[in-house]
C-alpha cells in the first residue's frame, strides 16, 4: 500500500496539540491518549500525522498555494528563473515584492510560511513525545517510526534555515506554551545545519535500507538529505553580510562519502518521465511528497495544493487557471547552446531566444531568433507558443498567459500531466493530479557530488565531469519535442553535448556545474537557495534585473542588496515572541 493513501485517514482521525486549538479543520474521530498509545493503529495515526505535514494545510484549507511546500515563490520567483505571473503586479503583491527584491517584515506570505513550517515541527514533536512513551515490546517498530518523524522534522528545520537564517529551535520536550520564550539568535546558521545533518545521520542508523510501503522514509533518504544539508553547511557565511567566507573541504568530503552510501537509484531514461505518474516513485525518486487523487478524503483528494494557482490560462487553453509561476525569458535564453551543444555561459549578451512577434494586423504570431541551438530540456520545462504541449493533439501551446502585456507569453510544462490525461482534473482545481513532488531525486545527488568534488579540487575534477555528463547524457537521449504541424521535424534546433576533458579546470568546471544545476532543476524551487549557497545571489540578481528590465518594465527600480539573501523575520512572529527575536542583518532592527 502507498503511504499517501494511509495518511488521509490519519489526518481526520487524530487530535494532537499543535499550533492552535483549531489545528485541524476536520472533525476529529478520536483522541490519542496514554490509554491507547500501545495500540498499533494509534501509533500509525501519530506517524501518518507527521507525514501529513507535507500538505501544509493547518489553519486554512486553501493556504498551501500562498505558502507553497514546493517553494515556487520563495525559491524560483525570487530568483532569475521565474516571473510571478497572474493578473499583474498587484495580484499577490506579496510575491511581486519577492520577485523585485522589495521584501518587508510585514509581508504576510513570510509569516504564513513561518507559521506553517512551525506547525509541521510542532506536530512532529508531539508525535515523537507520544511515541517515546510507547512500549517497545508491543510496538516493535517504535524506534524506526521515531526516526522517520525526525527526518520530517529535519526537513522543516532545513527549510527554515534556508528561508530565515535566524530561527528558534524548539526542543522536543518543550511545551508549546514556552515557544514564545525561545530566542531566534541562540544558534548560528552553521550550528543549525550541523545539528540537522547530525540528526539525519543518526536517524539513518535506525532506519531500514528500504520500506515495504511506498513513500515511507528509509535509511537512504536520511543519508541523501544529510549530504544535502552538509553541502550547504560547507559554504561558511559571514553572519553580518551572508557572504561566503570559506568552503570547508572536510565537510565536502563527507558529502561525497554520504552520497556514495546511497545505492539503488538511477536516472530515468527520459527527462519527460519525471512528470508521468507511472514513474513518480521510480528509480530516480529518492525522497518525494506523496500526493493522491480521488482517495476518499473529500473533493479531488490529497493533490498538490501548492500548485493551485499555477495552471495556464488563455484563449484555446485546455485549462483555465490563474496563470501564476511563469518561466523568465532569462531562463529560456540560458538553454542556448553552442555548435558543440555546450551551454553559452555569456548568453545574456545575446538577443532573446524565441520571442513572440505579431503580424501587422495582430492576428498571426511567430517566434523570432530560433535559428540557434538549444538544450532539449528547454521544451521539456517551458511551454512556448507554437510548440507542442506534451502529448496534447488539439493545438500547440498558444498565448496561454493571463496577463501577457506584463509577463510575456511563456508558461510551464514541468509538474503537469498532459491536458488530455484521464489522471488530470478537468475542472476545479485545474490540472490537479496525483503527481508527487520530488524533494530529492537521483540527478540531484549526482550534481551535489560533482559540486563537492569540484570545490575540493584535484583528482576529483575528472569524476565531477563524468557525473555532470551523466545528467546531460540523459537529456541527450530523451525523446525531443516534435514540430506540431510536421512531426518528422523537431520543434527547435536541439543540440546538447558532453563536456570534454580538454580545458576542464576548476573554474570552468564550477561554471559548468552551476549551469547544469539550473538547467536540470529549473522551476523545482531550489534556484535562489543555490545562489545563496554559492555566495553569488547579489551579483546574479542585479545582473538579471539589468538584462530583463527591457522585457519586464517593473524591474526598472529593482535592486538586490547585501543582507537580502534571507527573508526578514516576520513582524508578527516578533510580536509573538514578546520582542525577544532579533532581526536579520540587512533589514531595519525591530
Amino acid at each position: 500500500m502507498k503511504l499517501k493513501n494511509m495518511i488521509t485517514a490519519a489526518v481526520a482521525g487524530l487530535v494532537l496539540s499543535a499550533c492552535s486549538n483549531d489545528f485541524l479543520e476536520n472533525k476529529p474521530q478520536g483522541i490519542i491518549s496514554d490509554g491507547n498509545m500501545n495500540d498499533p493503529e494509534a501509533v500509525d495515526l501519530l506517524v501518518n500525522s507527521a507525514y501529513a505535514t507535507f500538505g501544509c494545510r493547518y489553519a486554512d484549507s486553501n493556504d498551501p498555494h500562498l505558502f507553497p511546500v514546493t517553494n515556487w515563490s520563495y525559491g524560483e520567483v525570487r530568483a532569475d528563473n521565474a516571473y510571478k505571473g497572474g493578473g499583474g503586479e498587484t495580484d499577490l503583491w506579496e510575491v511581486h515584492d519577492m520577485e523585485t527584491a522589495r521584501i518587508n517584515p510585514d509581508n504576510g506570505f513570510l509569516d504564513g510560511k513561518w507559521f506553517n513550517v512551525y506547525c509541521g515541527i510542532s506536530r512532529c514533536n508531539s508525535a515523537i513525545r507520544a511515541l517515546g512513551n510507547v512500549d517497545e515490546d508491543v510496538i516493535k517498530e517504535k524506534n524506526v517510526r521515531i526516526a522517520e518523524i525526525r527526518v520530517i522534522r529535519d526537513h522543516w528545520y532545513f527549510e527554515l534555515v534556508r528561508l530565515f537564517n535566524r530561527i528558534p529551535y524548539m526542543e522536543v520536550g518543550l511545551p508549546e506554551s514556552d515557544y514564545p520564550s525561545v530566542r531566534n539568535d541562540e544558534f548560528t546558521r552553521e550550528q543549525h545545519l550541523a545539528r540537522i545533518a547530525g540528526d539525519l545521520v543518526d536517524a539513518a542508523k535506525v532506519l531500514p535500507e528500504s520500506q515495504t510501503e511506498t513513500g515511507r522514509i528509509n535509511r537512504r533518504i536520511a543519508l541523501a538529505y544529510a549530504a544535502k544539508v552538509k553541502l550547504y553547511q560547507a559554504y561558511e557565511q559571514d553572519p553580518q553580510t551572508n557572504m561566503v567566507v570559506n568552503i570547508n573541504k572536510g565537510l565536502l568530503k563527507e558529502v561525497v562519502e554520504l552520497i556514495d552510501r546511497v545505492q539503488g537509484y538511477r536516472l530515468l531514461d527520459d527527462f519527460q518521465q519525471l512528470d508521468l505518474l507511472e514513474y513518480e516513485n521510480g528509480p530516480e525518486s529518492v525522497f518525494a511528497i506523496q500526493f493522491s487523487k480521488d482517495d476518499g478524503s473529500g473533493g479531488v483528494g490529497r493533490v498538490n495544493w501548492s500548485m493551485l494557482l499555477n495552471s495556464m490560462t488563455g484563449p484555446g487553453c485546455p485549462w483555465q487557471g490563474d496563470g501564476f509561476f511563469l518561466p523568465s525569458q532569462d531562463l529560456i535564453n540560458a538553454y542556448q547552446t553552442d555548435a558543440d551543444g555546450l551551454p553559452v555561459f555569456d548568453y545574456q549578451s545575446m538577443p532573446d531566444y524565441g520571442k513572440v512577434v505579431f503580424s501587422e494586423d495582430g492576428e498571426e504570431y511567430t517566434l523570432e531568433n530560433v535559428g540557434g541551438c538549444v538544450d532539449p530540456r528547454l521544451d521539456f520545462v517551458t511551454g512556448r507558443p507554437t510548440i507542442r504541449y506534451k502529448t496534447y493533439v488539439e493545438a500547440p501551446c498558444g498565448l496561454w498567459v493571463r496577463n501577457s502585456d506584463v509577463y510575456g507569453y511563456n508558461n510551464t510544462k514541468r509538474f503537469w500531466l498532459s491536458p488530455e490525461s484521464k489522471e488530470a482534473t478537468h475542472g476545479w482545481p485545474w490540472g490537479a493530479s496525483a503527481l508527487n513532488w520530488q524533494i530529492i531525486r537521483y540527478a540531484d545527488l549526482l550534481l551535489y557530488k560533482a559540486e563537492a568534488l569540484i570545490e575540493i579540487g584535484g583528482d576529483g575534477l575528472e569524476e565531477a565531469r563524468r557525473l555532470i555528463n551523466r545528467v546531460r547524457q540523459r537529456a541527450m537521449n530523451s525523446a525531443y519535442v516534435r514540430d506540431f504541424d510536421d512531426p518528422s521535424k523537431y520543434a527547435a534546433n536541439y543540440k546538447i553535448g558532453l563536456y570534454p576533458a580538454d580545458g576542464w579546470n576548476q573554474d570552468y568546471a564550477r561554471k559548468a556545474l552551476r549551469t547544469e544545476m539550473r538547467l536540470e532543476k529549473a522551476m523545482e524551487g531550489e534556484r535562489f537557495f543555490d545562489l545563496v549557497r554559492w555566495g553569488i545571489a547579489k551579483e546574479t540578481m542585479n545582473r538579471y534585473f539589468e538584462v530583463e528590465k527591457d522585457n519586464r518594465i517593473y524591474y526598472g527600480n529593482a535592486s538586490f542588496e547585501t543582507g537580502e539573501e534571507y527573508f526578514p523575520i516576520p513582524v508578527a512572529q516578533y510580536n509573538f515572541s514578546g520582542g525577544i527575536y532579533v532581526q536579520n542583518p540587512g533589514y531595519p532592527a525591530f
